[in-house]
């Protein structure tokens, strides 16, 4: 994710990773359905494992830098279509390929994870599942055109919704709820380049998305992105997006952060817009979406020391964040009526 920019792009068809991922047939939209096991159905409130979501965080690390074009990258996604479809969702994997600031061509793979599909009434989650293949802002210049580990920026998020995943085949809330695993987030302009900066190098998975989505018409009630929400300490404040389009849903998710005992954690300050995901889905879909994501004002980048370096590995993640902001989430949704 990004500081500051945005907007968006037109993509070309992808035939020739027609087999890349087992669960899919020969169309780019491909629908894999696992079927719930809904007579355990409950409605109690599940008890989200901070343990569980750094597992799962730990396992996408275990399969390198998730770059596009890359096997790590591939491998880690088989994976977490997989691990979705044995959490009882149905599957989407959107497949194409979007060109790069550098007019690379990216294999792109967003990834849908559909609960209770019967339902009108939905809420959206996000998170990107890549990682930035560049540490542009590492303080050893030689590593900076290395790929990071991305443990908080990127695979936080992921960990966090595939732990409330988990729950949502026997514990299910009142909406229906999409899981939104975005592609290509990561591969803007990188800093250390004498490049221009580029606004709509960035969040490419999302902006395939909000043009094209899974289903014709799609809309939810609300949005919610989890961005670094790992970090020991990490402060969430509100984000000018956010607010900006989606008000009501930035007091419902800090309401329920206070209501919790967890205010150190979600702060009332307002900050400034950031390019990310929500953006896109607020601005072309107008869906309203939040953004959950660590700010540091002690730092130029305004997140943590760690952003976009060598130092987003596992050494950066605690459990009691996680758990924070998983209790948080579970909340907002389960309560939803």
């Amino acid at each position: 994710m990004t500081d500051l920019r945005i907007n968006i792009i037109k993509l070309p068809l992808l035939i020739a990773l027609i087999f890349v991922f087992a669960c899919k047939n020969s169309k780019t939209d491909q629908s894999t359905k696992s079927k719930s096991k809904t007579e355990h159905r409950t409605t109690e409130l599940p008890v989200f494992s901070s343990d569980s979501a750094y597992q799962f965080i730990e396992k996408q690390l275990s399969f390198g830098p998730r770059v596009p074009n890359t096997e790590a990258h591939i491998e880690c996604g088989q994976w977490l279509v997989s691990k979705l479809q044995s959490f009882g969702a149905d599957v989407i994997v959107q497949e194409d390929h979007v060109e790069a600031y550098d007019k690379r061509k990216l294999n792109l793979f967003n990834i849908i994870a559909q609960f209770q599909v019967e339902k009108a009434n939905r809420i959206l989650l996000m998170a990107h599942w890549d990682s930035r293949p560049y540490a542009d802002h590492d303080p050893n210049t030689d590593m900076r055109n290395q790929p990071i580990p991305g443990a908080n920026d990127g695979a936080s998020g992921v960990g966090v919704l595939l732990e409330i995943a988990r729950h949502l085949q026997r514990n299910q809330p009142l909406l229906g709820i999409d899981i939104i695993l975005f592609d290509a987030e990561d591969y803007g302009v990188p800093d250390h380049l004498e490049l221009e900066w580029e606004a709509d190098t960035w969040c490419l998975g999302s902006q395939y998305w909000a043009n094209k989505p899974h289903k014709k018409n799609y809309y939810a009630r609300y949005g919610i992105l989890l961005d670094m929400v790992g970090a020991k300490n990490a402060v969430f404040t509100q984000e000018e997006v956010s607010v900006y389009y989606a008000g009501s849903v930035v007091d419902k998710v800090w309401k329920t952060a206070r209501e919790l005992g967890y205010s150190q954690f979600f702060s009332y300050e307002k900050t400034p817009q950031i390019v990310d995901d929500h953006r896109y889905v607020n601005e072309i879909l107008g869906i309203p979406s939040i953004d959950i994501i660590q700010y540091d004002a002690t730092t130029e980048s305004h997140f943590g020391d760690y952003w976009h370096t060598h130092k987003d590995d596992l050494s950066v993640i605690d459990k009691s964040t996680l758990k924070v902001v998983g209790d948080v989430v579970i909340n907002v949704i389960f309560k939803e009526k």
